[in-house]
């Protein structure tokens, strides 16, 4: 077994706003950053080439694993065509958006890969907060998951959720704060339908967005004229 790497952190990378956001929060936090992206069969898996792009522009080390099988597991809108995408949570449970299974075997996958590399720290973009109705992002399992990991490989693996506890437009205020709002307005894909940068507008992902960004530019526009009329008087 590898020695343990602390100065190092694995991102769990989809190349969307969330984990986009979460990347540059490991480079702050962490001497050196590595990224892995998932290709599960999902439609818009454009944002494969994002991620790719995105990593290297921020000299990422960034890894690729095919896991397709994760997208014949069970039936849902992100990678069966034939299936029309929830534009709303329904009442009795997730929407068909969910992709049962995928963060349990993104992070588990991720911890095999880190622990190859002696690294003990995991990052993912989940949110309990503002969140799709996905069970998997709820910081219960996260914790759960987390336990597991360290019982069932003997390690002592930390999952980071920096966005756990905060919304959408908190998530923009912190991209601001890392100085990639920019870079995750323009460059990163969060779109269902494979669109980079606002998306097609339509679908969930786009809607849950664009309402944080909207909401966070109007909070900073009023700091904004705060400030003005303060240094005025």
């Amino acid at each position: 077994m590898k020695p343990i790497n602390k100065e190092t952190a694995l991102v769990v990378f989809s190349g969307g706003q969330d984990s986009t956001t979460c990347l540059f929060w490991a480079k702050k936090h962490f001497k050196e950053v590595e990224a892995l992206t998932f290709v599960y069969g999902q439609k818009h898996v454009q944002e494969v080439a994002v991620a790719e792009q995105i990593a290297r522009d921020a000299g990422v080390v960034w890894h690729k694993m095919d896991v397709s099988f994760i997208g014949h597991l069970a039936k849902n809108s992100l990678t069966d065509s034939s299936i029309a995408m929830d534009q709303d949570k329904p009442a009795d449970g997730p929407p068909n958006t969910f992709v049962p299974g995928r963060n349990l075997f993104f992070l588990s996958i991720a911890a095999v890969f880190a622990r190859e590399r002696g690294i003990s720290h995991l990052v993912t973009g989940v949110s309990e907060t503002d969140f799709s109705g996905y069970p998997d992002c709820r910081d219960a399992f996260i914790k759960s998951l987390n336990v597991s990991l360290n019982l069932g490989m003997d390690e002592q693996f930390v999952i980071h959720t920096p966005l756990m506890w905060i919304d959408k437009a908190e998530t923009w205020a912190l991209a601001d704060e890392l100085g990639v709002f920019d870079l995750v307005r323009t460059q990163t894909l969060t779109c269902y339908n494979g669109i980079k940068g606002d998306g097609c507008g339509q679908c969930p992902a786009c809607k849950l967005r664009r309402a944080g960004l909207e909401k966070y530019l109007r909070v900073r526009q009023t700091k904004s004229e705060t400030r003005i009329v303060y240094n005025y008087c």
